[in-house]
């Protein structure tokens, strides 16, 4: 890592919280790329395959069917948030402060810590194990999360730091933040990865939990600026999968001139299983019972 990338930005620059940093990932942007989850997003949306990024605070996963009943977790837990009886596991996550010391102990990875604070040194060491594989593949740098714009000034500064290395970057955004904090990062980012969850308005407030009149506004934008877009849209059985929204967001994509088209996605159920390790399944449910009672296995 050059010093220009690595320890002055890193030392400068505030810090982040990440949740998990995938490397080799081929789904977002082009080539082999390595992408950086970052915490917290303002939408509620009962189809995330990521829930654990909602939340800007680190959070445990407990997934129940894994524990083996071993009982060091509770001996190192300082807030007594585990208990043990009859060989049962009892935890009590509003005694929970994250410290992430269970999850350390947990052999069976019942227990896991979703989040952690990083520097932009230390993400980007990470990413420039792979150079190769981007400057092969046409690969690069992805923030997404959450939402990446939730925190904006550390996602520009490790924007910053990949464009001084030279690598290809992109943005994956649900677009709902102020479009001040879009202005900062677009002459930083090759790609925006653009999900419109929903083209209906009332359906879109329902489901996300945030208006879409912002969202569209702030793609406007970056298109007027000569960004690059390309649109994602997760395709929900019986919430958004319909010919009117596939309609609306063909003829969206064509308004844009910067637009290098539309990127649908199938939904499928895997999130589901860490809804139920954040002790939130009841969201999951409600969200199936009202719409994706079709969504495939």
């Amino acid at each position: 890592m050059s010093a220009k990338s690595g320890e002055s930005i890193a030392g400068a620059a505030p810090k982040g919280a990440v949740f998990d940093i995938e490397r080799f990932a081929i789904y977002d942007g082009p080539g082999i790329r390595t992408t950086v989850f970052l915490k917290g997003c303002p939408l509620r949306c009962g189809w995330c395959q990521n829930p654990e990024g909602m939340n800007p605070h680190p959070e445990i996963l407990y997934y129940e069917h894994l524990c083996a009943n071993c009982g060091r977790c509770a001996e190192v837990c300082p807030n007594h948030a585990h208990r043990f009886a009859q060989d049962r596991h009892a935890f009590t996550r509003e005694r929970c402060k994250a410290c992430g010391l269970c999850a350390r102990e947990c052999a069976a990875a019942a227990l896991r810590l979703a989040g952690r604070e990083v520097t932009v040194g230390e993400v980007m060491e990470v990413v420039l194990r792979d150079r190769a594989f981007y400057e092969k593949s046409g690969g690069g740098l992805t923030l997404s999360g959450g939402e990446p714009m939730a925190q904006p000034e550390f996602a520009e500064a490790l924007l910053s730091a990949a464009r001084a290395e030279g690598l290809h970057t992109a943005v994956d955004t649900s677009g709902f933040a102020p479009w001040e904090s879009f202005e900062r990062i677009r002459p930083l980012v090759d790609l925006f990865l653009y999900d419109v969850k929903d083209t209906d308005e009332s359906r879109h407030l329902e489901y996300t939990g945030v208006p879409l009149a912002p969202i569209l506004d702030n793609l406007r934008r970056l298109n007027a600026a000569g960004a690059r877009i390309l649109i994602r849209a997760v395709m929900v059985p019986g919430v958004n999968d319909g010919p009117s929204h596939v309609g609306k967001l063909s003829r969206l994509a064509e308004s844009l001139a910067n637009c290098a088209g539309i990127d649908t996605l199938q939904w499928h159920n895997l999130g589901l299983a860490k809804w139920r390790a954040l002790g939130k399944g009841d969201i999951a449910r409600d969200f199936s019972r009202r719409g994706a009672r079709r969504a495939p296995a």
